[in-house]
């Protein structure tokens, strides 16, 4: 069946929408020559087809006021979860008719507001909490097809951290009995899978590494009124401040040990705001400089003191995410894993285009949740139990 995946992240800059074609383990895709060969009892994938569309500026700004904010208004918060549906809605029915496809499902991740992935006192109880925004019922209504969504509160629900749920989609397609292999996503925040070679699910480990894009994005706009540092020209003109990053690294999240997961509640205004104040009255493009650096090496040190304690168990690293189009960064990081003995490679090279790979899961994801099936990883999220992840609306 042909299902949509719909994905907007923790960066807040748009919808991706990437349509894939899954079948069962036991059948090959009809049209799926090159469909991934699946372990077994897992579907066949196949990918065909992705687009983007960016947040209408007042949208984003909503959105970005809602994340993590010590205040908002319920009736704000109430329309925007509609609103949203309503663009995610639109997003899919473009995509459809730009490449001549009709979906007959779609996993729609939603835009998180607000994730805390481990229990925390409130009102006398100790709990933990998540919150993605996007309506399915709407969408489901709009698109006449069924939707999954809510995909998290199922993990947390048995004492996981409801994320990262990518690390199914990773095993999937980059499992290997003969390579180890690191799968890197870079988008607002940074996660890894680590697939050991002829490694089974329950022996890959995954956890968010720290900021991706977020604080890049977050200071490039800041100095230079600029979404995004287009291509890391800007932090190519810098010189990297070594103090800054070095003070910056020493923030709790980075030295706890997985599984772990972080958000805008860590690496958000607050954190952005005191890397700022550290720069002081350095010169622009060496703070964005200094923000693209601290995600490589973050990077690197989550691999040396989580992933790669024995030399040569790992020996690729695979790149996806928005990231990947900053050559800057992706020169920083090769740099940064040459040392632990790991090659970088790009998920295009596998034939899933790196901006699309998230999108992607979630596809696979409601494929799984439609079947009936588990999806969640326990090893990466902690949690005690397979889970079927997400909500159905019915269209």
């Amino acid at each position: 069946m042909i299902v949509a995946g719909v994905m907007s992240g923790t960066s807040a800059d748009g919808i991706n929408v990437a349509l894939v074609q899954i079948e069962s383990g036991s059948r090959r895709a009809k049209t799926s020559a090159k469909a991934t060969a699946a372990p077994h009892g897992l579907p066949q994938f196949k990918f065909l087809a992705h687009a983007e569309y960016p947040y209408p500026k007042n949208v984003r700004g909503a959105v970005l006021a809602a994340m993590n904010a010590a205040d908002a208004r319920v009736a704000d918060l109430a329309r925007l979860n509609f609103l949203l549906a309503e663009l995610y809605a639109r997003a899919v029915l473009l995509t459809q008719r730009r490449f001549g496809m009709k979906v007959e499902l779609v996993g729609c991740h939603g835009q998180t507001l607000y994730h805390q992935g481990k229990p925390a006192p409130f009102l006398g109880f100790k709990l933990a909490a998540t919150w993605q925004i996007g309506e399915g019922a709407a969408l489901a209504a709009r698109l006449g097809v069924p939707v999954v969504s809510d995909f998290r509160p199922a993990d947390i629900a048995r004492g996981g951290q409801g994320a990262p749920l990518v690390p199914f989609l990773d095993y999937l397609l980059y499992g290997d009995k003969r390579v180890g292999r690191v799968v890197q996503n870079i988008g607002g925040i940074a996660n890894l899978t680590a697939i050991p070679r002829g490694a089974s699910p329950g022996q890959v480990i995954a956890f968010d590494t720290g900021p991706g894009n977020m604080a890049i994005d977050a200071v490039t706009e800041h100095l230079f009124g600029k979404p995004y540092d287009r291509d890391g020209k800007i932090a190519a003109s810098g010189t990297v401040l070594e103090t800054v990053v070095t003070q910056a690294l020493r923030a709790p999240f980075f030295h706890h040990k997985p599984p772990k997961t972080a958000g805008r509640e860590e690496f958000g205004r607050e954190f952005v705001r005191d890397f700022l104040k550290r720069c002081g009255r350095a010169n622009g493009r060496d703070v964005v400089a200094s923000a693209t650096a601290l995600t490589a090496r973050s990077i690197a040190d989550a691999l040396k003191r989580f992933v790669t304690r024995r030399r040569g168990a790992f020996s690729e690293m695979i790149v996806s995410g928005g990231g990947a189009k900053n050559s800057t960064l992706m020169a920083m990081l090769a740099a940064a894993i040459t040392r632990l003995g790991l090659q970088l490679r790009s998920s295009d090279e596998f034939g899933l285009p790196s901006e699309a790979k998230e999108a992607a899961a979630f596809a696979l994801l409601a494929y799984q949740t439609w079947n009936r099936q588990p999806s969640n990883v326990p090893s990466a999220t902690g949690a005690k139990s397979a889970a079927i992840l997400g909500k159905i609306s019915y269209a």
